[in-house]
Protein backbone atom coordinates (compact mmCIF):
# COMPACT_ATOMS: atom_id res chain seq x y z
CA UNK A 1 0.00 0.00 0.00
CA UNK A 2 1.05 3.53 -0.87
CA UNK A 3 1.68 6.75 1.10
CA UNK A 4 -1.83 7.57 2.19
CA UNK A 5 -2.42 11.37 1.73
CA UNK A 6 -5.18 13.39 3.64
CA UNK A 7 -7.64 16.17 2.53
CA UNK A 8 -7.47 18.67 5.36
CA UNK A 9 -11.07 20.47 5.07
CA UNK A 10 -11.36 24.47 5.60
CA UNK A 11 -13.72 25.80 8.45
CA UNK A 12 -15.95 23.42 10.57
CA UNK A 13 -16.35 19.90 9.34
CA UNK A 14 -17.44 16.44 10.62
CA UNK A 15 -14.99 14.17 11.86
CA UNK A 16 -13.57 10.43 12.20
CA UNK A 17 -14.81 9.74 15.66
CA UNK A 18 -11.80 7.63 16.40
CA UNK A 19 -8.90 9.32 15.03
CA UNK A 20 -10.57 12.89 14.23
CA UNK A 21 -9.64 13.15 10.57
CA UNK A 22 -11.63 15.03 8.61
CA UNK A 23 -14.38 13.25 6.56
CA UNK A 24 -16.85 16.17 5.55
CA UNK A 25 -18.28 19.40 5.55
CA UNK A 26 -21.84 20.76 6.24
CA UNK A 27 -22.33 22.29 2.91
CA UNK A 28 -22.62 18.61 1.63
CA UNK A 29 -25.06 17.27 4.37
CA UNK A 30 -28.28 16.29 2.53
CA UNK A 31 -30.42 14.94 5.23
CA UNK A 32 -30.01 14.25 9.21
CA UNK A 33 -32.80 12.28 9.50
CA UNK A 34 -31.54 8.73 8.35
CA UNK A 35 -31.07 5.46 10.72
CA UNK A 36 -28.60 2.81 10.78
CA UNK A 37 -28.30 -0.34 13.31
CA UNK A 38 -26.74 1.91 15.69
CA UNK A 39 -28.20 4.93 15.99
CA UNK A 40 -28.62 8.16 13.71
CA UNK A 41 -27.59 8.42 10.52
CA UNK A 42 -26.18 11.57 8.06
CA UNK A 43 -26.67 11.52 4.11
CA UNK A 44 -23.63 13.55 2.62
CA UNK A 45 -23.49 14.53 -1.26
CA UNK A 46 -19.26 14.21 -0.92
CA UNK A 47 -16.77 12.83 1.29
CA UNK A 48 -13.16 12.35 1.38
CA UNK A 49 -10.57 10.66 3.48
CA UNK A 50 -12.38 7.37 3.02
CA UNK A 51 -11.97 3.82 1.33
CA UNK A 52 -14.99 2.17 -0.18
CA UNK A 53 -15.19 -1.78 0.45
CA UNK A 54 -16.89 -4.30 -1.91
CA UNK A 55 -20.19 -3.64 -3.36
CA UNK A 56 -23.19 -5.67 -1.84
CA UNK A 57 -26.99 -6.26 -2.08
CA UNK A 58 -28.65 -5.01 1.80
CA UNK A 59 -31.93 -4.47 2.43
CA UNK A 60 -32.45 -1.19 4.16
CA UNK A 61 -35.33 -0.09 5.76
CA UNK A 62 -36.42 1.62 2.23
CA UNK A 63 -35.84 -1.12 0.42
CA UNK A 64 -32.97 -3.44 -1.57
CA UNK A 65 -29.87 -1.41 -2.23
CA UNK A 66 -26.17 -2.02 -3.68
CA UNK A 67 -24.38 -0.39 -1.05
CA UNK A 68 -20.26 -0.25 0.06
CA UNK A 69 -19.29 0.38 3.42
CA UNK A 70 -16.83 2.97 3.89
CA UNK A 71 -13.55 3.36 5.96
CA UNK A 72 -11.23 6.17 7.18
CA UNK A 73 -8.48 6.05 5.65
CA UNK A 74 -6.03 7.04 8.58
CA UNK A 75 -7.36 4.36 11.50
CA UNK A 76 -9.54 2.07 9.37
CA UNK A 77 -12.80 2.29 11.40
CA UNK A 78 -15.96 1.67 9.54
CA UNK A 79 -17.93 5.21 9.25
CA UNK A 80 -20.61 4.44 7.25
CA UNK A 81 -21.69 3.34 3.84
CA UNK A 82 -22.00 4.68 -0.02
CA UNK A 83 -25.50 4.06 -2.22
CA UNK A 84 -24.65 3.18 -5.15
CA UNK A 85 -27.53 2.08 -7.12
CA UNK A 86 -31.36 1.57 -5.28
CA UNK A 87 -33.67 0.08 -7.21
CA UNK A 88 -36.83 1.81 -6.08
CA UNK A 89 -38.06 4.82 -8.52
CA UNK A 90 -38.01 7.24 -4.74
CA UNK A 91 -34.71 6.03 -3.82
CA UNK A 92 -32.84 6.66 -6.64
CA UNK A 93 -32.02 10.41 -5.00
CA UNK A 94 -29.62 8.28 -2.83
CA UNK A 95 -27.36 7.12 -5.43
CA UNK A 96 -23.96 7.83 -5.22
CA UNK A 97 -24.21 9.78 -1.97
CA UNK A 98 -22.20 8.82 1.43
CA UNK A 99 -24.28 7.97 4.72
CA UNK A 100 -21.93 8.33 7.83
CA UNK A 101 -22.77 7.02 11.04
CA UNK A 102 -23.71 9.91 13.69
CA UNK A 103 -22.08 7.52 16.95
CA UNK A 104 -18.65 6.91 14.30
CA UNK A 105 -18.27 10.82 13.61
CA UNK A 106 -18.04 13.84 15.24
CA UNK A 107 -19.01 17.46 14.57
CA UNK A 108 -15.74 19.89 15.10
CA UNK A 109 -18.32 21.50 17.51
CA UNK A 110 -18.41 18.43 19.56
CA UNK A 111 -14.62 18.49 20.47
CA UNK A 112 -13.63 22.07 20.03
CA UNK A 113 -15.58 22.83 23.34
CA UNK A 114 -14.30 19.57 25.47
CA UNK A 115 -14.34 20.87 29.19
CA UNK A 116 -11.30 18.81 30.80
CA UNK A 117 -12.10 18.36 34.60
CA UNK A 118 -8.67 17.85 36.86
CA UNK A 119 -9.80 15.18 39.55
CA UNK A 120 -6.79 15.24 41.19
CA UNK A 121 -7.14 16.18 44.82
CA UNK A 122 -6.03 19.63 45.16
CA UNK A 123 -4.25 21.65 47.79
CA UNK A 124 -7.48 22.40 50.05
CA UNK A 125 -8.53 19.07 49.61
CA UNK A 126 -5.81 17.44 51.17
CA UNK A 127 -5.92 19.47 54.13
CA UNK A 128 -9.48 18.70 55.16
CA UNK A 129 -8.78 15.11 55.24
Amino acid sequence: MGRVFVVELDGRSYRCGFCKTHLALPDDLVSRSFHCRRGKAYLFNNVVNITVGDLEERMMMSGIHTVADIFCCCCGQIVGWKYEAAYEKSQKYKEGKFVLERGRIVDEIDFSSEVYIDTRPSMSDSEDA
